[in-house]
């Protein structure tokens, strides 16, 4: 049986974290494909024009992004109070 080293011991400590518990990483969450045509719809753009998430990013993982799916991303701001930002996954 292999000794575990000390880099799977980290990856083990990090599988235990959850980043959206965190009041420093916003809400997210992935759009259905019907909520995602309704968006480039509605802005009138493609996916290539969305700014980009690798499907690597630990949000992307948590989520369970796959190429072309789109995260919607809710901040908050003093002054706009709460907004959306869109992510395709690549």
């Amino acid at each position: 049986m292999a000794k575990k080293t000390s880099k799977d011991k980290d990856d083990e400590d990090k599988k235990d974290i959850n980043i959206f518990e965190s009041s420093i990483v916003p809400a997210q969450v992935l759009l259905t494909e019907e909520e995602k045509q309704q968006l480039l719809q509605k802005l009138n753009i493609s996916l290539r024009q969305l700014p980009r998430i690798k499907s690597k990013d630990p949000a992307a993982k948590v989520l369970g992004g796959k190429k072309g799916d789109v995260i919607k991303i809710t901040r908050r701001s003093a002054v706009a109070g709460e907004y959306y930002y869109y992510r395709v996954v690549v």
